[in-house]
């Protein structure tokens, strides 16, 4: 069953929540074979899953390390544009070419915050990461486990945790206090928010996932709003 309100055609910008469509494509070209979760990408050291992770040790944006991989928790968007060039160069097509091939709508801009498209839209990503065919099974699983546990960092707009637990492109709720998700919600949660004020979270305790796209950046009001909406959705649904 799916529910929407407001106008599911209208185009919004994702911005991070990107990182969910972007890191299915890439798990995608690891089953193709492209290319493998444990090789050498990004710096010395580095892998494609300490990249997906925010565990290579990049910066929030630009080249230069600012820790040895897999010893901190550093949030970077260019983790994911290095992910995606290094799937870009093996498909031997542009990373926007491979994105549109396995979502069938457009990346207008960086791998890790350029989508721009309709609420319809996320609901395609919602779907697959609550049952999926783009993927494995096997493959989401493994994505939603705490990819080198232990490791603290900073989640944008909330602060420091100990630990700040990822998946494979996925922030996992666990038990970060406080969080964006609902008191209701479940510690296997999983999901990302943008500061464009989208979000989207998958609950696979209560087979519930919920997507929300916004003309209003991200801000305390989100920190409000969006715990009190996914609570009562969850109770809603029972």
């Amino acid at each position: 069953m799916q529910a929407t309100c407001g106008d599911a055609g209208r185009v919004f910008p994702w911005a991070s929540v990107t990182k969910l469509a972007t890191a299915v494509c890439v798990l995608v070209a690891c089953e193709e074979g492209i290319v493998a979760l444990d090789e050498p990408a990004g710096p010395p050291g580095s892998t494609l899953r300490h990249l997906l992770a925010h565990a290579s040790g990049l910066a929030f944006d630009g080249p230069a390390p600012l820790a040895a991989p897999g010893t901190r928790r550093i949030y970077s968007n260019t983790g994911f544009e290095v992910a995606a060039a290094l799937v870009a160069e093996r498909a031997e097509m542009p990373f926007a070419a491979y994105f549109e091939h396995v979502w069938g709508f457009p990346l207008a801009g960086s791998p890790a915050h350029g989508v721009e498209a309709t609420l319809a839209e996320l609901s395609l990503l919602a779907r697959e990461l609550l049952e999926p065919t783009r993927i494995s099974p096997a493959m989401l699983e493994e994505a939603t486990r705490v990819q080198f546990p232990g490791l603290g960092g900073v989640l944008p707009g909330f602060g420091r945790y100990e630990p700040n637990d990822f998946g494979l492109g996925l922030e996992l709720r666990d038990a970060k206090r406080p969080h964006w998700t609902g008191s209701r919600n479940s510690p296997r949660t999983f999901g990302h928010f943008g500061r464009s004020g989208a979000f989207l979270w998958v609950d696979p305790d209560a087979g519930l996932a919920l997507a929300c796209l916004a003309d209003l950046d991200f801000g305390d009001w989100a920190k409000d709003a969006w715990p009190r909406l996914a609570d009562a959705v969850l109770s809603e649904a029972g």
